[in-house]
C-alpha cells in the first residue's frame, strides 16, 4: 500500500515571539498541529501562555 501523501497542518506557527515589558516570555517558539492532534501548553502563572 503507497503511502498518502503529507498533509498540511491545521494550525502552524513559525518564529513566534512575545515580551511584556522587558521580559521576553517566548522567544522563537515554532510548532504544527496536524489533525487529530491536541496541544498543551505548560508554564508557571504569569508566563504569558494564554
Amino acid at each position: 500500500m503507497a503511502a498518502s501523501p503529507p498533509r498540511a497542518p491545521l494550525l502552524e506557527v513559525r518564529g513566534l515571539s512575545k515580551a511584556f515589558g522587558g521580559l521576553r516570555a517566548v522567544d522563537d517558539l515554532s510548532f504544527a498541529v496536524q489533525e487529530g492532534e491536541i496541544l498543551g501548553l505548560l508554564g508557571p502563572n504569569g508566563s504569558g501562555k494564554t
